[in-house]
């Protein structure tokens, strides 16, 4: 750690010289002179930030480093490490009353300043991609150069399309999705130079490589198995002058409604990130923090988000919204809304896509979805029904009692506006939440290997222990 808290400028120009950028640069006493006819790059942007971002970090443990920060509780240990204030996570803060800020803006504010695409009104997913690794706002010109990168790293090697074609179509479109990214590792940058040994200071670099590899091949793997799986098996080839949603909606054969491409660019904004305690986030920060390859640390993410209990949710929300029609056909009352839910919440289920580990009021999230519905599809009837029980559904589950937060989250929207612009298939909605999903916390990996932040290893005790540690007899 200390030794990386010390590098300088001219230490980590190195690290950057192992891959080409795509800004022209000369050096002009030590500073780098940008071409006018291109925007500074998001590598050299990050570069130039970092000794400011390690000193920081330097100065804040120096002075405050045997500071108190929490303190832990028996019910937290025992209720999953709920609360408990122990990771660094830079790209954003979850607030339980105020939602989520990437990088101390909100939801609305990212979609005020983040670039669009053109004749567009959602932000493109590339500028907050740039937001969350920088904490900085890029130029339109900054963003349209990371779009025509990753445009042009999409191409997936020819043994991951046929490691997929190989799966069963029966197999769970998350575990194609993860075994691909897996197979990945065969061309991760990061793990090729561990192989041949490299300086600490060249950690990061390596893995800034990979994270924007494996961003930029996502879509084209997550196609491959939509088409495979639902469709002919045919996916189209990457358009170099488009944006990143705008490919990837093309892929897997939407591209023709401008409003699913304005979906789909929010949605890959909006999933990206929910601070770094939640399952995915963190699994792929444990998994890294003990030098794996971003490959193999963002594929031991998705196997988090394919669970239930996280992104495997908004699955179900459809799921149990189409039973609800199907139970109470025609009569969509208030009152039938009312006993199904309770029907629900008697037989020991929860209501999907309500309640939340941390927030405590409706997620932002959700509301960006539902602002998006109410422009674009607001006599939709499966919308009019997301939005009568968004009406019901907390008053029934604060008279229940038993859950903190009885507002919804954001997987209680998103499968309604999905399906209607034909994009039916619900068990592939999780891999769309793993392509935004990566966009989240690969920069944070990045991030890591460049202050230097160890493996993580927190201390463990038995049960016995514990009522030894609290004064308690068993």
């Amino acid at each position: 750690m200390a030794s990386a808290l010390r590098l300088s400028n001219a230490a980590l120009r190195p690290a950057l010289a192992s891959a080409s950028s795509p800004a022209r640069s000369i050096a002009f006493n030590g500073l780098r002179a940008y071409s006018s006819a291109q925007p500074k790059s998001l590598k050299d942007t990050f570069a130039d930030n970092l000794p400011r971002e390690i000193e920081k970090i330097k100065t804040l443990r120096k002075g405050y480093g045997s500071k108190v920060v929490g303190e832990v509780t028996l019910d937290q240990v025992y209720g999953g490490a709920r609360g408990i204030k122990s990771l660094v996570w830079e790209g954003s803060v979850l607030d339980s009353e105020e939602g989520i800020r990437f990088r101390g803006r909100t939801i609305p504010e990212c979609q005020e300043v983040l670039p669009k695409a053109e004749g567009g009104q959602e932000p493109l997913p590339e500028g907050l991609f740039w937001l969350l690794l920088t904490g900085e706002v890029p130029s339109e010109a900054q963003v349209r150069a990371l779009s025509a990168e990753w445009a042009a790293r999409a191409e997936i090697p020819s043994f991951v399309k046929e490691l997929i074609d190989r799966c069963p179509s029966d197999l769970h479109p998350m575990a194609q999705f993860s075994m691909a990214v897996t197979a990945l590792e065969h061309e991760s940058a990061f793990a090729k130079a561990y192989a041949k040994g490299m300086k600490k200071s060249e950690y990061w670099a390596h893995t800034f490589e990979d994270s924007m590899d494996v961003i930029a091949k996502l879509p084209t793997i997550a196609a491959q198995i939509y088409r495979n799986v639902y469709k002919d098996g045919k996916v189209a080839p990457v358009q170099k002058d488009k944006d990143y949603s705008f490919n990837f909606a093309n892929q897997l054969g939407f591209s023709s409604n401008k409003d699913f491409l304005e979906l789909m660019r929010l949605y890959l904004t909006i999933h990206t990130d929910h601070e770094g305690g939640n399952v995915s986030a963190h699994t792929t920060h444990l998994v890294g923090s003990a030098l794996s390859s971003p490959m193999l640390s963002l594929a031991a993410g998705l196997n988090g988000l394919a669970g239930p209990l996280h992104g495997l949710a908004n699955q179900e929300v459809l799921n149990w919204l189409q039973k609800m029609k199907a139970g109470v056909g025609s009569d969509l009352s208030d009152k039938s809304i009312t006993d199904y839910l309770w029907s629900t919440l008697k037989s020991g289920q929860v209501v999907p896509g309500y309640g939340h580990a941390v927030l405590r009021k409706t997620d932002p999230r959700y509301m960006a979805q539902r602002d998006f519905a109410l422009k674009h599809l607001p006599d939709d009837e499966m919308f009019k029904l997301v939005s009568q029980v968004y009406n019901i559904a907390p008053g029934v589950l604060t008279e229940h009692g038993k859950t903190k937060n009885p507002f919804p989250n954001v997987d209680a929207h998103s499968g309604v506006l999905l399906q209607y612009y034909g994009l039916t298939e619900a068990s592939f909605y999780t891999v769309l939440f793993g392509v935004s999903r990566a966009i989240g916390v690969l920069p944070q990996l990045i991030i890591d290997r460049a202050v230097g932040a160890p493996i993580e290893r927190p201390k463990s005790f038995s049960t016995e222990a514990w009522a030894k540690l609290v004064g308690a007899t068993l």
